[in-house]
């Protein structure tokens, strides 16, 4: 009996393991996900629109989608755009 119990504690020791990097994996991509929404919250307030309706802002966001999918040259008037204003950040 002995060996079939040193077994089940090794099996039980190995699920517990794996239970815990899960447990960390799961934080790790909670934690990654949770900065980018920050981030992605920050952009918003720097546009000057952290007041708006959020309806508005998908609007925005969503026509901002169309054309930049149907016309490159305002896609890359739209790029030149934010990164002259990332740019002024480190005035």
């Amino acid at each position: 009996m002995r060996p079939l119990r040193s077994r089940l504690a090794r099996m039980r020791a190995a699920i517990t393991r794996l239970e815990r990097m899960r447990r960390s994996s799961s934080s790790e991509a909670r934690k990654k996900d949770t900065r980018e929404k920050i981030e992605l919250g920050g952009l918003i307030v720097k546009a000057g629109l952290r007041y708006e309706k959020r309806a508005l802002l998908l609007g925005l966001l969503i026509d901002g989608v169309d054309r930049i999918k149907a016309d490159e040259a305002e896609r890359a008037r739209l790029l030149a755009i934010g990164a002259e204003a990332f740019g002024r950040d480190h005035e």
